[in-house]
Formats: C-alpha cells, sequence, structure tokens
C-alpha cells in the first residue's frame, strides 16, 4: 500500500494552486508568491498513519470498539443487496485511496475494488451483516481466485475450464451448469470456522458462528440467483436483481463493473481482508457514536474518508433520525472531491450536506 498525503492534496487543491496557469514575464511575482505558499503546504503534510495491516487482537479491538449496540432491519435477511444501478455508479467513480466506508452485504465490494482505499469500514446496524462480513473474510482469505470464491460461496465444484481470463458471465455461466454439493459446504463451513476462530482468534460466539452458517447455506441453497428476499416469493421479485445479474450486469458503456469482473478488482479486495483492512462494524448510521468514532480513527491517522456508500438507509429514517445522520456526516474528515454513494446515484459529499437539514441552532 502506498502511504497517501491526501489531506494534504485538497489543502493545496482548496488554495487554488492545482491548476494555476504557468507564469509569463508579468505574472513571475505572483507565480513566485504562489510556488512559496505551494511549498509551504507540501511541507506541512503528514503523511497518512493507516497502518499496512492491522493485527488479529487490533482488528477485533478496532471492530468492538467502534461498534453500537445492534439494532433489526425486518424487511429482509439482507444476505445480497438489490441495486441493478451498481455498475453505473461504479463508473463514475476513480481510484483515489483514502479510506471508505459503506453499508449492506457484497456491493461495497465493488465499490472498494473501483476506489482502491488504504482501509474500509462497513457500517451496518445489524449485527448478522457483521458475521456475513466475516464469513465473506475467510472466504477470500481461503480462495486462490475469483473462480475459487464463487466455488466456495455457493458450495459448487469449480467447472475445469475457468481461468484468470474469464469474463464474470463465463464464470457464472460456468456455475450454473453444475449442482450444489453438500460435502463441499460442509467443508467450506468447517474451514471458515477454522479461518476465523483458530487462525484470527476471533472470539465469535454461538449466535455470531449460527448466522455465518445459515447465510452459507443460504448461498448453497438458492444458488447464483438468490436475490435479496431470499427464497421468499413476494411480488417485488420479477424486479430484484440476482446475485448473478448484480456480477454480471454492465454500466451504460458495456462494461462489467462488479468486484467479479476481473481477477485485479478481485484480488485487491483479498488483499485488503487479509490485511484486516476491512473492518465491519455494527453502527446506526443516527446513531451517537460509530460514525463518529471512524472519523475519529481515520482523523487520527491523518487520512480522509475518500467514498461513503449510503446505498437508501436514508428512507428508513424519520426527521430526528435524518438530522442525526446529517450531524455524524459532519464531523467526518472528507477529502475535498468525496463521494457520496446512494442506491441510484453518485454525487459530492458537498452536494449531499447542502442537501442535509440545517443543524439545530443554524438558519
Amino acid at each position: 500500500m502506498l502511504p497517501t498525503i491526501r489531506a494534504c492534496a485538497h489543502r493545496v487543491r482548496n488554495r487554488g494552486l492545482r491548476r494555476a496557469n504557468p507564469p509569463t514575464c508579468g505574472s513571475c511575482r505572483h507565480a513566485a508568491r504562489a510556488l512559496i505558499v505551494l511549498a509551504a503546504l507540501v511541507a506541512s503534510c503528514t503523511r497518512s498513519t493507516i497502518p499496512e495491516a492491522l493485527s488479529d487482537r487490533d482488528y477485533w479491538n478496532l471492530i468492538e470498539s467502534i461498534s453500537e449496540p445492534p439494532g433489526s432491519f425486518s424487511l429482509s435477511e439482507n444476505f445480497v443487496s438489490n441495486e441493478p444501478r451498481l455498475p453505473e455508479n461504479v463508473r463514475w467513480l476513480a481510484s483515489e485511496g483514502g479510506v471508505y466506508i459503506g453499508v449492506g452485504p457484497e456491493q461495497n465490494f465493488s465499490y472498494i475494488a473501483r476506489v482502491r482505499p488504504a482501509m474500509a469500514f462497513i457500517v451496518d446496524i445489524r449485527r448478522e451483516n457483521r458475521s456475513l462480513h466475516l464469513l465473506y473474510k475467510a472466504l477470500f482469505e481461503l480462495s486462490l481466485d475469483r473462480a475459487d470464491f464463487v466455488s466456495r460461496l455457493f458450495s459448487r465444484p469449480r467447472p475445469p475450464d475457468l481461468g484468470s481470463r474469464s469474463s464474470a458471465r463465463e464464470m457464472f455461466d460456468g456455475y450454473e451448469a453444475v449442482a450444489p454439493s453438500q460435502a463441499i459446504r460442509a467443508s467450506n463451513l468447517a474451514l471458515v470456522r477454522e479461518r476465523l476462530v483458530n487462525t484470527r482468534k476471533l472470539p465469535l460466539d454461538a449466535a455470531d458462528l449460527e448466522w455465518i452458517d445459515r447465510a452459507l447455506t443460504a448461498f448453497y441453497t438458492d444458488g447464483p440467483n438468490i436475490r435479496f428476499w431470499g427464497s421468499r416469493t413476494v411480488e417485488r421479485d420479477s424486479v430484484q436483481p440476482a446475485y448473478r445479474q448484480l456480477m454480471t450486469s454492465m454500466d451504460m458503456t458495456g462494461q462489467t463493473r462488479s468486484f467479479l469482473a476481473s481477477e485485479d478488482a478481485f484480488l485487491f479486495v483479498k488483499e485488503l481482508q487479509s490485511r484486516n483492512l476491512i473492518v465491519p462494524v455494527v453502527g446506526d448510521f443516527a446513531g451517537p457514536t460509530a460514525l463518529r468514532r471512524i472519523g475519529d480513527y481515520v482523523r487520527s491517522r491523518q487520512d480522509v474518508v475518500q467514498a461513503f456508500y449510503g446505498s437508501n438507509v436514508g428512507v428508513y429514517l424519520n426527521s430526528v433520525q435524518t438530522r442525526a445522520f446529517c450531524a455524524n456526516l459532519r464531523t467526518l474528515p472528507f477529502a475535498g472531491d468525496a463521494w457520496f454513494v446512494e442506491r441510484d446515484a453518485v454525487r459530492s459529499i458537498g452536494s449531499k450536506l447542502d442537501a442535509c437539514p440545517a443543524a439545530p441552532g443554524h438558519q
């Protein structure tokens, strides 16, 4: 990981020096002054101290120190996202480093693969989402490549013709043709538990392990066609994308943008997972501490938040909670050009904050 000095870069940018025109003879004095200011700003910058990796103990302590008491989300078990616009959202982002904050299940990996952060936090009100991400963590670490990962996730034998150059569509077509294996599911569950409990030594309790088992069983049972609603039959199933659609759908330019679209994207996420730098925490966007503690951590490491993925959480917040969420957002150390990603759009963090209700005591 290359250390970032993004906070400095945005300080320079905000002073209007980034796009300064080359000096002419008549503007040499102003150019000289600009260079002096630029040199002073760069000299005052501090390198990011986001760690190259977290020890297993520090990783767990960070999860525990940031997390809030869990809440619930009764609409769905939310093993899978339901956002067909994801590839188009991803297209508008760029590789910037910094820190990523998101919510929900697997869609975060596609955003992380695109933004290439030094570190990521995934915040969700449900403790079950934390367990799901720990399952994903183990599967990433155990898998050599994308095809191996998909094999483990859906408990299906790997087709022999899949390789590093296979497209996401070819990969899912291949797995569609093979049946799930109970033996592979049992073996993978044992390996996941071994990885998390014995290798990583994470103090997971019985409820955590039960949910990990439940999630892996859901992927085994429903296969690549698993949806946001799981196995429930509801009227809206016809418009909810299946997992394979989420991984293989294209943006308006005809490109697939998921974390399983390329080996490079997958391996970037795998590397962050192996270094304990994708941190799942239990927290409420409108809660009193989780987001603020993440902000304190990022600030203490002299870095900035480059992207915040909020999905459609806002529609579930009442007016009081919306104000609390906006107040939490305002405390985060955002980069000057940070993104706020919603279910169906990408905008600047400034635009998002401008749309927030005024803080108490302000007009």
